[in-house]
């Protein structure tokens, strides 16, 4: 199986590393102690620092951004990111990325974008998100996950599923019908609570989409990097053995790389 890596840059910021591909995910790369701006009047202070800035990345072949929230794309990605890639985002953000000078591409649910490069694909696919329960979601932006799927012409695909910023559901099973087996889940978790609702998976919401995809490897994202994160990552890696979650759980602390390889 080719080689597929993941650096950890902090929040729901990585660089993915997949054969011969690139890809950012949701570029935030505030300071400790400035704020991120969540839109309705609301904003959270970062508690930690990223390990990369905008002009330290390498050269990427696109960026995939699961929604349009100062967490996962703010002020700085927006002065300081290339704009050469294609970002990926949903159709509701897309627009306004566009505005910004970005080479944005609205994804609706289940559609995808197709790179290429020396025989071997990379196929971005737009999954379902739920940021907020009932009509709360109005209060806060559309989001996606996305499996990216490498082929390299030889043996099986690789799947790697990135959760997005989404509460659990069951028909999220749906992830798995649709584009087959997940090989690597990055999940977005962090018990995020906004006005006292709970807007993205906890430990226990992120042990329930563990047993609903079955991946093969599990790794923790975005759990403790503001105020409003409420569920750390602790909570997740205890429950992941107590329930004995199928798979195998790999931990990366940022600045660090970790293979995605079952």
């Amino acid at each position: 199986m080719t080689d597929a890596t993941l650096e950890f840059v902090g929040t729901a910021t990585s660089l993915l590393r997949l054969g011969p591909f690139t890809i950012l995910t949701d570029p935030n790369f505030l300071h400790r102690g400035q704020l991120a701006y969540l839109g309705k009047g609301l904003a959270s202070r970062r508690l930690t620092e990223p390990t990369r800035t905008p002009a330290s990345l390498p050269e990427l072949d696109a960026i995939v951004l699961s929604h349009l929230h100062g967490d996962h794309f703010d002020r700085v990605a927006r002065r300081e990111l290339t704009r050469d890639p294609p970002l990926l985002t949903t159709p509701q953000a897309a627009p306004r990325l566009d505005r910004w000078g970005f080479d944005a591409v609205g994804l609706s649910t289940w559609s995808s974008h197709e790179l290429e490069r020396d025989g071997v694909g990379l196929s971005i696919t737009s999954t379902p998100g739920r940021h907020a329960p009932g009509l709360a979601q109005a209060l806060l932006p559309a989001v996606m996950g996305s499996v990216l799927t490498l082929d390299t012409g030889s043996g099986d695909p690789l799947r790697v599923y990135v959760t997005g910023d989404t509460l659990y559901r069951e028909s999220l099973r749906e992830v798995v019908e649709r584009c087959g087996p997940v090989d690597a889940m990055v999940v977005h978790l962090g018990g995020t609570r906004v006005l006292g609702l709970l807007v993205t998976m906890d430990d226990e919401q992120g042990a329930r989409l563990v047993q609903t995809i079955r991946p093969k490897v599990t790794v923790p994202v975005h759990f403790d990097d503001y105020r409003v994160f409420r569920s750390p990552r602790e909570d997740f890696v205890a429950r992941f053995a107590r329930d004995a979650l199928p798979g195998d759980l790999r931990v990366v602390e940022r600045g660090r790389t970790i293979s995605l390889v079952p």
